[in-house]
């Protein structure tokens, strides 16, 4: 997968206001976790942008995003629960494209994009 170029700002946001006393891969699991939930509100609006083997999504579907997945859930990558068929399915953040004019959420999700993007693991 190509990486997005390094972007200095968000990369100092990152690393400065996100994962700033994050020194194990379970320390920056959860860091990302209460930055986005600090960040998000819900209900919002988003969008499929990419196929992804575990989701029934299709690119260019549009659904509401209800809330986060439980901390346990996002260890290794962030999900959330979107309403699908009379259900709540839990699909990765990294799939969907915020459709709010919620600045805070729209940077969050943003950022979260941004270091799945350049390849950063926790």
């Amino acid at each position: 997968m190509p990486r997005t170029r390094e972007q200095p700002d968000r990369e100092e946001r990152i690393l400065n206001e996100i994962v700033v006393d994050a020194y194990g891969r379970s320390e920056r699991a959860l860091a990302w976790y209460y930055y986005l939930q600090d960040n998000l509100q819900f209900p919002l609006m988003a969008q499929c942008r990419q196929k992804r083997s575990i989701s029934p999504l299709k690119v260019g579907e549009t659904m509401q995003v209800v809330g986060m997945a439980d901390e346990d859930d996002c260890m290794s990558e962030v999900f959330v629960f979107v309403k699908y068929a009379r259900s709540k399915l839990g699909v990765p953040l990294s799939q969907l494209e915020c459709q709010t004019n919620d600045e805070p959420a729209r940077q969050a999700i943003s950022d979260w994009h941004y270091w799945v993007a350049r390849g950063y693991e926790y």
